[in-house]
């Protein structure tokens, strides 16, 4: 059984995110842990005083855990599911550090949330709280566009770094993903000149190896800015889905806070599907 993490701010994004997981997994038995994580920092010290004789349990708590039953209760009346199991949790807490203590004590698969919002130049496409997430918590992580309409995820990106190596544990995972939900992998080795690194050099090997028994196609792309191949490909191929194999400042951050950014984020449409190195 899968323990797979849903993270909410009650907003159409969220749920949107949560609608395309129950859909992805409606053939798995899930269990789906539910998170709301409030920040104790959004409550004034005047919304403490006005609550006069109510606890501070019911002013931080209880409107939110309201509206995260009535989230429950609905998908659980959408996806009636014999497979699925649902368990709410709230926190006040730093919000990746929340979801660090859920990952482990919950023994998390994977994260899925929305991208929840502009936060900042340098993070046109994903919010703070989904930024922080892919940085500090190392767990596989899906992150679904928003109004993002469910497509199944027939077809994978890949893009390699020059320093990526296929083969390893994250790009296992990868695989299981791909031969689960997909029907085609595409590779993609992006590089910023025409030198041939160690990993590039070994590619068709450990293609041979790894990917046996899987559809693929394997292309190498060198003096083109990686937002220009990724989006372009995305456009010309089907591609649902994007994968991404994260090492710490490395492909994410170039992907995602270089001046690069404005382009992808502009175009990127598809889920994004984040394994840790």
């Amino acid at each position: 059984m899968r323990n797979i993490l849903l993270l909410t701010d009650f907003s159409d994004n969220s749920i949107n995110a949560i609608h395309y997981a129950l859909k992805l997994f409606s053939r798995s038995k899930v269990n789906f842990f539910v998170l709301h994580v409030e920040s104790t920092n959004t409550f004034l010290t005047d919304d403490l005083m006005a609550a006069g004789s109510k606890s501070i349990y019911d002013t931080l708590v209880k409107k939110p855990k309201s509206r995260l039953k009535k989230v429950v209760s609905d998908l659980e009346k959408a996806f009636k599911h014999e497979n699925f199991n649902f368990e709410m949790l709230i926190d006040h807490d730093v919000f990746a550090d929340s979801v660090n203590q859920v990952v482990a004590s919950k023994e998390i698969d994977l994260i899925v949330m929305g991208t929840n919002g502009v936060t900042g130049a340098k993070e046109v496409l994903f919010g703070s709280n989904t930024i922080n997430v892919i940085r500090k918590v190392t767990c596989p992580t899906l992150v679904i566009p928003e109004d993002f309409t469910y497509t199944s995820p027939k077809e994978i990106l890949l893009p390699l770094d020059i320093n990526d190596s296929i083969g390893g544990e994250a790009f296992s995972n990868l695989l299981t993903f791909a031969n689960t939900y997909s029907e085609k992998l595409h590779l993609m080795r992006i590089k910023p000149n025409n030198e041939v690194s160690p990993e590039e050099h070994s590619d068709t090997e450990q293609v041979q190896k790894y990917l046996r028994d899987i559809n693929y196609e394997y292309h190498v792309v060198s003096n083109t800015p990686m937002d220009h191949v990724v989006n372009s490909y995305t456009q010309t191929h089907s591609i649902e889905l994007i994968a991404l194999l994260v090492q710490k400042e490395s492909l994410f951050e170039r992907f995602f806070t270089g001046s690069s950014t404005t382009e992808i984020s502009k175009k990127l449409k598809v889920p994004l599907l984040v394994f840790h190195v």
